[in-house]
């Protein structure tokens, strides 16, 4: 392995961007790292912070701009085009999730052990993050595992680490959340081999920004049996 992409999907996070930008670039790993960024017209001021990082042209940082508010799945949509590295990481950008955790969920890849790895906040039985949300996601996880034939314990988690030649493999349609159930139907729809590893995570309550809401939750639903047995 020799480069890692990693996919940074930002709308309104002008409170958190540029400590996840530090942290991601102060991870220590045996590899080149590329950084791509994409604007999904946020209003809070991010897109004027991404244009003065964009502006520093650092080598390995890319930045991409949406003209319109159209979901963090066509936000990775439009990261995914620009990938170089051998493998890809989903990152978000509002700090719930560590990017110290890279190497561990990067390892399964590099030992050929897995071909896509989910960093899970519920192994173990353990609860993070609100009560509800922590509810509504081991269902929507258990029902995703019942149509998919997977044993999964957290199918909407952020950190995704794939082989980027997957790409190429599966086609991605879906704007919004409906992402995390799309990419695990169709990738367990090929076959691949998924491991989990345990993560940290620290949830943010809607008062800081949390944007997933309930009828994300009902839509997600929807989603989960469309692309598993209509798409």
């Amino acid at each position: 392995m020799h480069k890692l992409s990693i996919v940074i999907p930002v709308y309104n996070e002008i409170d958190t961007l540029e400590e996840i930008l530090a942290q991601v670039k102060a991870v220590e790993l045996k590899f080149e790292k590329e950084i791509i960024l994409i604007d999904d017209y946020s209003t809070d001021g991010s897109r004027d912070l991404l244009k003065q990082i964009e502006s520093q042209r650092e080598s390995g940082v890319s930045v991409y701009y949406h003209s319109a508010n159209k979901g963090k799945g066509a936000a990775l949509r439009t990261g995914f085009q620009s990938v170089t590295g051998d493998v890809t990481i989903i990152q978000d950008a509002d700090l719930e999730y560590d990017p110290k955790d890279y190497p561990k969920l990067l390892q399964p890849i590099i030992d050929g052990d897995a071909d896509v790895v989910y960093g899970s906040r519920f192994t173990e039985g353990r609860q993070t993050g609100l009560l509800l949300s922590y509810i509504a996601n081991r269902f929507l996880t258990t029902l995703s595992n019942f149509v998919n034939g997977l044993s999964l314990t957290d199918m909407e988690t952020c950190y995704k680490v794939f082989r980027t030649s997957i790409l190429s493999e599966i086609q991605l349609k879906s704007d919004r959340f409906g992402f995390e159930p799309e990419i695990t139907a169709k990738l367990a729809r090929k076959n691949y081999r998924f491991v989990e590893i345990p993560i940290n995570y620290r949830g943010r309550h809607f008062t800081e920004g949390k944007k997933i809401g309930w009828k994300d939750g009902v839509a997600a639903i929807g989603h989960i049996i469309h692309y598993r047995f209509f798409d």
